[in-house]
């Protein structure tokens, strides 16, 4: 996955507190909440342990929470509740909360018919919907007959054409705009190929059609978008897994962690918590194994940490993606270069 939308809890000097929550009725939470409070006085401040508060009690299947400095930086609500965690450390305890998200993917769901197309954007916030369509008449070929059927059935493929033509548009903007890394589309056939036609190279690639889905009818649509979500996610670990074994690529938290600081990482394979603790500094890519090493490159006090989230923290700020898989069983490395 990648993890820009984790980036902002590195802006934020630490330590920072994390709070995982399950689903509890008010009553409960806010009994529930008063046991973490406990937990974490005399550690957390009072300005953070209030805007936790604020956000612990809103009702949801799970919360994540991270707060530093009087501030809640980040607030998820996950579907899976979580066991509960109440922790104080210099970075956010992120990978919890990040294998219960699971892959997030950045992409479009289109369905196509004669009258435009419904498209969904998922990537960069809640999803949008919207209606595109740029001409509502012709719509309908007929067999009228007499000396204007043809004229009349190219007016009709005309406004077929157009209504693809605007559809194209913004699914090449809105593929500009999120970097959406797949278009499902399904429709009616015919405006399917038109929509082909009329893309820009960069969405016509990342575009996978899907069997089922009409704008009357999204049952179908939505179970067959989410196998194909999963197909995809299935491939593309697959090819992780085999472009790091044919290239050897780094293996245990010492080289990859090396590699992260030299930015050469495009993705992190985990296998999932890793509670080792390991050597940082206030940088994003400032971790090692070895305190020794770290103040070698100018880290005057090092301090140490869990090596899920300083692997985490140096992934984001470097760009590089983080997948969990069980195909590794310690942390590894695809490298760019």
């Amino acid at each position: 996955m990648r993890l820009d939308f984790i980036r902002p809890l590195y802006e934020r000097r630490g330590p920072y507190a994390s709070v995982y929550l399950g689903a509890l009725t008010g009553p409960e939470r806010a009994a529930h909440w008063r046991s973490v409070r406990d937990r974490l006085d005399g550690q957390v401040d009072k300005r953070t342990l209030d805007a936790l508060e604020e956000e612990a009690l809103r009702a949801a299947a799970g919360r994540a929470l991270f707060a530093t400095h009087g501030d809640v930086v980040l607030a998820e609500s996950l579907a899976e509740p979580p066991s509960e965690i109440a922790m104080y450390s210099p970075l956010p305890h992120i990978t919890t909360m990040l294998m219960r998200r699971g892959e997030n993917i950045p992409h479009l769901r289109v369905i196509v018919d004669h009258a435009g197309a419904e498209l969904t954007v998922f990537g960069g916030g809640s999803p949008r919907r919207a209606v595109v369509a740029a001409d509502l008449w012709p719509l309908q070929k007929t067999a009228q007959g007499g000396w204007s059927q043809k004229r009349y059935e190219r007016a009709v493929d005309e406004t077929w054409e157009k209504n693809a033509v605007a559809t194209a548009r913004e699914v090449d903007e809105q593929v500009r705009r999120i970097g959406a890394q797949l278009i499902l589309v399904a429709g009616e056939p015919k405006s399917r190929s038109y929509l082909l036609e009329h893309l820009n190279t960069k969405s016509v690639d990342r575009v996978m059609m899907v069997e089922h889905g009409s704008r009357s009818n999204h049952g179908q649509f939505e179970h067959d978008v989410e196998k194909a979500l999963d197909d995809w996610l299935g491939r593309k670990r697959a090819e992780l897994l085999e472009r790091h074994q044919e290239s050897a690529g780094p293996v245990g938290v010492a080289r990859v962690a090396q590699a992260l600081r030299e930015g050469r990482v495009q993705a992190v394979l985990s296998p999932g918590e890793l509670p080792r603790l390991i050597w940082i500094g206030a940088g994003g890519t400032q971790l090692a194994t070895d305190a020794g090493e770290l103040r070698r490159w100018g880290v005057d006090e090092p301090v140490q940490e869990r090596a899920d989230s300083a692997l985490a923290r140096a992934a984001a700020m470097t760009d590089a993606e983080l997948w969990f898989t069980d195909g590794v069983t310690d942390v590894a490395a695809v490298l760019r270069y």
